[in-house]
């Protein structure tokens, strides 16, 4: 039987050891599966439009992209914690800045250009507002769409450093950020927050086999994070159960790709600074 193939992107070395050990299981299971390493997500997404993969583990930017290629993809799962998430614009303490209209004129860090956490999303949410800022990128990880977090730390470190006025980030980041001492305890405050949006899924391929797709949607469901072969996997993978997918929390990301012109209405990338 032909390998069931998943491609996810190696934002960090535990991405090995995730799908590995993840693969490990699935054999177990009698389930014919296998995966491959991206170095980021576009040749992912584009490999998966194409039939080269089954199945992808994607961002929520490369999900946007790859239903603009192919309206025949379709997102199977994705983690509890993928769900309902929001970005938020912070400050410092001592920052004159008191509401989202104050930002106007100031200076604030983004991540990195690919970011829908801590570039994208935030930006385009100030926009919204009709708050014009300038923007400071981080581009640290360009092509693994903010999964590497360096760029938001990095946005952190210059705010605490005084060199933004204010800097964008995911809201469990702002959390970790505090608990690492990078943003230390009371010395920020949160200006602005997006409406909530979803993060990854696991998105079918349009040649995948509806037969394993099927089984591999039924065996990734069923997986139990009290099974000890998998709790040390899922604490890594960043979740405690995989829940059905979903897609209309993606409709903020639409909206800011289509404001930020990054990619067009058929999944091109037309943002001129992004090269993965």
């Amino acid at each position: 039987m032909t390998d069931f193939v998943l491609g996810a992107v190696a934002y960090d070395p535990k991405v090995v050891t995730i799908w590995t050990g993840f693969r490990d299981w699935f054999l177990r299971h009698e389930f014919p599966f296998d995966y491959v390493l991206y170095s980021h997500y576009e040749r992912q997404v584009e490999d998966l439009v194409n039939g080269r993969i089954a199945v992808a583990w994607n961002s929520p930017l490369a999900w946007v992209r790859a239903r603009r290629l192919d309206a025949n993809v379709h997102a199977l799962a994705m983690r509890d914690t993928d769900r309902d998430l929001t970005s938020v614009v912070v400050v410092r303490a001592d920052s004159p800045v008191q509401s989202i209209a104050d930002l106007e004129g100031t200076t604030v860090g983004v991540g990195a250009v690919d970011s829908p956490q801590a570039t994208l999303l935030p930006l385009a949410h100030l926009h919204a507002n009709g708050v014009d800022v300038k923007v400071r990128r981080f581009d640290v990880g360009v092509g693994l769409h903010g999964d590497h977090v360096g760029g938001e730390r990095d946005a952190a470190r210059a705010l605490m450093a005084g060199e933004v006025d204010a800097a964008c980030m995911i809201d469990g980041n702002h959390l970790q950020f505090t608990h690492e001492g990078t943003l230390p305890s009371g010395a920020t405050r949160i200006i602005a927050q997006t409406p909530p949006f979803d993060h990854c899924n696991m998105t079918i391929g349009p040649t995948a086999p509806s037969d394993l797709a099927e089984r591999f949607g039924h065996l990734l469901l069923g997986m139990d994070y009290a099974d000890p072969d998998l709790r040390q996997l899922f604490d890594l993978e960043g979740l405690r159960r995989w829940c059905d997918g979903r897609t209309y929390g993606y409709a903020p990301l639409e909206r800011a790709v289509d404001q930020l012109a990054f990619y067009d209405s058929e999944g091109n990338v037309i943002a001129r600074e992004y090269r993965p």
